[in-house]
């Protein structure tokens, strides 16, 4: 169970991250989620190969403008989380 625990922990998140999840803390698991909410709202993930995703300018301020993959960019959100 210990390993969890991160994930269920509240973390504290930057203004950039807060305008793309909504005010914290909140939880890893929650961050993650609502990043993913905000993706599919918003047509980010790339058409031809869906594991790229093209920030908008929200998500942009978090892990850069370019394209991202969603594996590189649960360490850039990762950096927003304090």
């Amino acid at each position: 169970m210990a390993k969890n625990n991160a994930l269920q922990k509240p973390v504290n998140l930057s203004p950039q991250l807060e305008a793309v999840v909504g005010k914290g803390p909140l939880t890893r698991a929650q961050v993650t989620s609502k990043v993913w909410d905000h993706i599919k709202a918003n047509g980010l993930q790339d058409k031809t190969d869906r594991r790229m995703i093209n920030p908008d300018a929200k998500l942009g301020q978090v892990v850069g403008g370019d394209q991202i993959s969603m594996f590189k960019m649960t360490g850039a959100v990762s950096k927003h989380m304090s």
